[in-house]
């Protein structure tokens, strides 16, 4: 298995800028991964593929407003993109952080446009760093910090909650699960009265999740950990569906991961931590039976957790219609239903 293996052509013109109005009106790609059939449809008609039973689960993370600015002490500017939390102590907090800026070493103090301080304690790999603020972020956050988008999105958005599912409780992501971004409370609505089920976990999205894969074999791409949060009442209506015969059905890659991260022996155990489940073609699916997902960027993780489950050639085959067909891509694209 080589990185080049989930390449594809993609014109930049269907990567979509904007997110469309409202969201369920976003186009449905609906690919049955055992006889390759494909149907095209509009998010809103969702329920007419599934049925009483199903068990919809959702992704509860909030993106946080993880864009800062800084300076150094010889007032050199530094972008701040933090990750994760990594520890909170008394005397503040620490988290990784990707740092745009030039010589920022360990020991190197920083200071935000509000006057908190911050000094960086470790370097990590490329330009990733540990930062340690002497106080908690989350007031300053919600001051000075600014919503990331993906960097192939060069349009601004005029609402940041656009970048929001209608669900989103818990915060902590650099990046929103996408997949999520296409319900409405209305859409929720109606297909709980049609008898589907909604039961949510939590996985703080880190970039990685989107970045590309730069080595020539997958297997060697390093994944960071998320934390990841499942609730013992996600894991008994998951095992209740499992065993009654209904479908577990993952909207995002983050609910795939999160679920599969706690499997065992086909049931799902309440967990709370770390996950680096970095999910390749030859896994074995445990516990989820169908996904709602966004079209992925080529030789991504991503893309290859989607081929993991419907296969490699039918997954880019069905890439390739979507394209000719004019799909939208990435974050704020068109979605797929794989059954």
């Amino acid at each position: 298995m080589k990185t080049s293996d989930f390449d594809y052509s993609l014109p930049p013109e269907a990567i979509a800028q904007t997110p469309l109005e409202p969201r369920d009106s976003s186009r449905l790609f609906v690919l049955n991964r055992r006889t390759g059939h494909i149907e095209h449809n509009v998010f809103h008609q969702l329920g007419h593929y599934l049925r009483r039973g199903d068990l919809l689960i959702v992704n509860e993370t909030r993106v946080i407003p993880a864009r800062l600015y800084a300076t150094k002490p010889s007032g050199g500017k530094v972008e701040l993109l933090l990750l994760q939390r990594v520890s909170s102590e008394a005397n503040g907090e620490t988290w990784e952080a990707l740092v745009g800026g030039k010589r920022i070493t360990e020991g190197k103090r920083l200071r935000l446009e509000d006057g908190l301080e911050a000094e960086v304690t470790a370097v990590l790999e490329g330009s990733r760093r540990q930062i340690h603020f002497t106080e908690s972020i989350e007031s300053h956050l919600a001051r000075l910090g600014h919503t990331p988008l993906p960097p192939y999105i060069h349009t601004p958005l005029d609402d940041p909650e656009r970048y929001q599912t209608v669900y989103a409780r818990q915060p902590g992501s650099a990046a929103a699960p996408t997949a999520g971004l296409h319900f409405t409370p209305r859409l929720i609505e109606t297909l709980k009265a049609q008898g589907i089920g909604f039961a949510a976990v939590t996985l703080h999205v880190g970039l990685d999740t989107f970045a590309p894969v730069t080595e020539e074999s997958p297997t060697e791409h390093v994944m960071h950990t998320e934390w990841r949060q499942i609730p013992p009442e996600t894991a008994a209506l998951v095992n209740q569906a499992k065993s009654s015969g209904g479908r577990v059905i993952a909207v995002g890659t983050t609910s795939v991961r999160t679920l599969e991260s706690a499997a065992r022996d086909g049931r799902l155990s309440p967990l709370t931590g770390p996950t680096d489940l970095f999910i390749l073609p030859g896994y074995q699916y445990q516990i989820v039976d169908a996904m709602i997902t966004n079209f992925h960027l080529p030789k991504s993780t991503l893309l290859m957790l989607v081929s993991a489950f419907a296969g490699k050639s039918l997954v880019l085959s069905a890439y390739q219609t979507a394209v000719q067909e004019g799909y939208r891509f990435y974050s704020f694209g068109d979605a797929m239903l794989i059954i």
